[in-house]
């Protein structure tokens, strides 16, 4: 592995790891760390500030996937070792989201900058996972079975339009990632207690 492979790797995790919701929340007062369900992500800052700052959220979280895919891309194209590379900074760059250095490792589920990755590797299969999460949402209410739901889906809709081995295989261990970072949700998800949009239009 060549130094620039390292430096590109390395540079996606710390890219992935800005922390877009606490940034875009700090002239509001309110601390999103400590408030609603405590993650960084723009479902979070959307309930606690409104739909104008979650979206800010989900776009920066989008970027910070899609742009250290887009410049790596660029800089290895032609490289024999593009697909490892590529694997290497797609899974870098989520991780970094989940785990940042910035704040103690303690980050997001992933969901966005995950989608920026996949808007990347395979935007028909983006497009699909994201009318399956949109129906999940719409049907039950609850963003985190949105997500899930999608993840879950990401692999096959992949392979189904691409058929590029690496990026099924990046595809399974982010959604495998995204699970694993939503296993608080999955839990309240069984128990019924796991805030739901629907509930709260209703209201």
């Amino acid at each position: 592995m060549t130094v620039l492979t390292i430096i590109t790797v390395i540079a996606a995790y710390f890219i992935g790891a800005v922390p877009s919701g606490l940034i875009i929340s700090r002239n509001s007062g309110i601390d999103i760390r400590t408030r609603g369900s405590g993650n960084i992500g723009a479902t979070n800052v959307a309930r606690l500030l409104g739909k104008k700052y979650g979206l800010a959220t989900l776009l920066a979280d989008i970027a910070k996937g899609y742009l250290p895919m887009l410049a790596a891309g660029l800089i290895h194209a032609g490289n024999p070792r593009f697909p490892l590379i590529m694997s290497l900074c797609g899974a870098a760059v989520v991780l970094g989201h989940m785990f940042p250095v910035y704040l103690r490792f303690r980050g997001g589920k992933g969901v966005a900058t995950a989608l920026g990755v996949f808007l990347y590797l395979s935007p028909p299969a983006l497009l699909c996972s994201l009318l399956v999460f949109a129906a999940a949402v719409a049907a039950s209410g609850y963003v985190s079975l949105g997500s899930l739901a999608a993840s879950a889906l990401i692999p096959l809709w992949i392979q189904l339009f691409d058929g590029a081995v690496w990026k099924t295989t990046l595809a399974v261990f982010l959604a495998l990632c995204i699970w694993f970072k939503h296993h608080q949700n999955i839990g309240r998800l069984l128990r019924g207690t796991e805030k739901s949009w629907k509930k709260k239009t209703n209201k």
